[in-house]
């Protein structure tokens, strides 16, 4: 494993840990004075899931464009033929499709 390739989970891992986990009571609510809120008052959760929004909406993109690419490499190769940039983009288009799947579980 490279190093950068090594460094990048170790220092997810490190943001992850100092992040306090968001606690939910049972009905799912938070109470008014319970609500994590940023130093100029802005409610923290929802400006979090608004920057997964649009994280999300620009992975979707990347995803209708990749599908396009591996649709016309489909069309213009043999069904014995599949190019090695194809399978590149399909594991692509997994990965986007996992990172939101992950993002949309969180909350």
């Amino acid at each position: 494993m490279t190093r950068p390739a090594f460094y990048l989970p170790v220092v997810c891992a490190c943001l992850l840990a100092q992040a306090p986990p968001l606690e939910r009571p049972a009905n799912g609510r938070m109470d008014s004075s319970e609500i994590l809120r940023t130093p100029d008052g802005r409610n923290r959760t929802e400006m979090i899931l608004k920057a997964e929004h649009e994280a999300s909406m620009k992975d979707v993109d990347t995803m209708r464009k990749l599908i396009e690419d591996v649709k016309i490499d489909m069309e213009k190769n043999d069904r014995h033929v599949l190019s090695v940039g194809t399978l590149k983009k399909l594991d692509d288009i997994e990965k986007l499709s996992k990172k939101i799947r992950g993002r949309m579980k969180r909350f």
